[in-house]
């Protein structure tokens, strides 16, 4: 699995900045960025594997403007073949032409989601025009699962820094149950605690990292009904079910 190869290479625990550099080994494409982003709070960039990448990143949320802020609103990958198209320039009437004076022609934005969840999104460009056929398109998709999921895991550090311990030996074929276990266990708790999907996720997120323990095995946990969460506990408390 790439993903893997480039954290053995680094010598450290998978993080996004090992998927952009596996997506851009994998793809057609000359560069990755990911940026972590929020309807509420700051957003700002995570990772980039070059020049750039980098500059995209920054333009796009210095300017609210651009596929990466698109793909986010509206929760859809945005593909963008080639800058130069005269709506493109249009619609992005700034970002556009910044973008192709910063070296990028094409520009792929796949939002980062799980449920109601969406923690950024993952930033491909190439230096030419350039079409990502079905199988590409696939494999761009599973790269921006697999951030997902890296970024919503709190044993995980997102800046790619290491963190100790194993790292986590997880295939593409298991993100589905992954994400799916996660999904469960936060509509458990949105019952439980009688509050939203979003809050219900930072309810276990804060469990896992306050606990020590991975996001995947609280959510297995809730799932399993061995752990109950009350709302009348504090955000990183929870009882064990008998």
């Amino acid at each position: 699995m790439l993903v893997v190869e480039q954290a053995v290479r680094r010598g450290a625990r998978v993080g996004v900045v090992d998927v952009c550099t596996a997506a851009v080994a994998a793809l057609p494409v000359g560069g990755a960025g990911l940026s972590a982003m929020s309807r509420t709070g700051a957003s700002h960039p995570l990772c980039s594997t070059d020049d750039i990448s980098e500059q995209l990143e920054e333009l796009q949320l210095m300017l609210v403007e651009g596929p990466c802020v698109d793909a986010f609103a509206r929760g859809s990958a945005v593909l963008t073949p080639d800058l130069l198209t005269t709506e493109l320039q249009d619609h992005w009437a700034v970002f556009a032409d910044a973008a192709l004076e910063a070296g990028a022609r094409a520009v792929f934005s796949l939002p980062l989601q799980m449920g109601a969840i969406s923690p950024g999104v993952l930033d491909l460009y190439a230096n030419v025009p350039t079409v990502l056929d079905t199988e590409e398109l696939a494999d761009a998709l599973a790269f921006a699962d697999l951030a997902t999921l890296l970024l919503l895991d709190a044993r995980i550090d997102e800046t790619g820094a290491p963190t100790g311990g194993p790292m986590p030996d997880r295939s593409f074929e298991d993100l589905g149950a992954y994400r799916a276990e996660i999904d469960q266990a936060s509509g458990i708790l949105t019952v439980q605690l009688g509050v939203g999907i979003e809050e219900a996720f930072v309810r276990l997120r804060a469990y896992a990292y306050v606990q020590g323990r991975r996001l995947a095995d609280v959510a297995a946990d809730v799932v399993a009904h061995r752990l109950r969460f009350s709302p009348d506990a504090k955000p990183d408390q929870a009882e064990e079910e008998t």
